[in-house]
């Protein structure tokens, strides 16, 4: 089963960029899709952006616009570019794998915005 680590997560100031990554090792057969979701403190995980290559990428209404969900097959890679930051996009970040073996999470990479 494909195991996922994200990285890129740390503190910026309002308006600066970040670029998180997601890297999946083990087995990456018959992918579905991937996802990146977000956890604000005392708040529910919500959807961020979502990708596959059968159709084009969506995003929460609050991302859409400054943030770009893209994916490095080669490198079995999902990156999140994140511009434009802002307090409110604080909180964990988790990317998710959907594949006929199930769905499969990160363990988070935090980033923190201020304002």
């Amino acid at each position: 089963q494909g195991h996922l680590v994200e990285s890129g997560g740390g503190s910026v100031q309002a308006g600066g960029s970040l670029r998180l990554s997601c890297t999946t090792s083990g087995d990456t057969s018959c992918l579905y899709s991937m996802s990146w979701h977000r956890q604000a403190s005392g708040k529910e995980r919500e959807f961020v952006a979502y990708i596959n290559l059968a159709a084009p990428s969506t995003y929460a209404d609050s991302v859409r616009s400054r943030f770009t969900i893209s994916q490095d097959n080669a490198k079995k890679t999902l990156y999140l570019q994140k511009n434009s930051l802002k307090p409110e996009d604080t909180g964990a970040y988790y990317c998710k794998r959907v594949s006929c073996l199930g769905d499969h999470w990160g363990q988070g990479t935090h980033v923190t915005v201020s304002s």
